[in-house]
């Protein structure tokens, strides 16, 4: 009995102290973000799949008065992130040796927050899948939906 309740503790001791280390290590993730579409995560460079957001220096205008539409998806994302854990799933590599994936924050897509949002666009070309997201943006005018824009595909073409 004495070598059982032993192992016991030994088994549960060890058990905490895995959980505590796993645990600090997820929340000392590295996490940068480059703009609205592509972050880093540990020194990765992590594309979201199936979105395009503007580019840093592209501009919206609303009401007569450009926006820094580039600017405002990627301060979203900060704000989306802020302090929590990223977690992605890849989905495969893009011509740029970029990792492609869909990126979660507490369960939470942020490809579908920020298409959603309308300050991203389903980038139709590689996936359907936030079509709806997009549909909902749009219909209630929300984000570069509430202004004159270029897709991003259209700005990178002709810039």
């Amino acid at each position: 009995m004495y070598l059982s309740k032993r192992k016991a503790i030994l088994v549960i001791s060890i058990s905490i102290l895995v959980f505590f280390f796993t645990y600090a290590d997820i929340k000392s993730q590295d996490i940068r973000i480059t703009d609205g579409d592509t972050i880093k995560v540990n020194g990765e460079k992590i594309r979201f799949s199936g979105i395009d957001t503007p580019e840093l220096k592209q501009t919206c205008i609303k009401q007569g008065v450009k926006k820094p539409c580039g600017l405002i998806a990627k301060q979203i994302l900060i704000d989306k992130i802020a302090d929590n854990n990223v977690i992605c799933v890849n989905e495969g590599k893009d011509q740029y040796k970029r990792t492609l994936a869909e990126c979660f924050v507490n369960d939470e897509s942020l490809s579908s927050y920020l298409v959603r949002s309308g300050y991203a666009f389903a980038y139709r070309k590689y996936s359907k899948k936030f079509i709806i997201d997009e549909d909902y943006a749009r219909v209630n005018k929300l984000g570069m939906w509430s202004m004159e824009f270029e897709y991003p595909w259209d700005f990178r073409r002709n810039n």
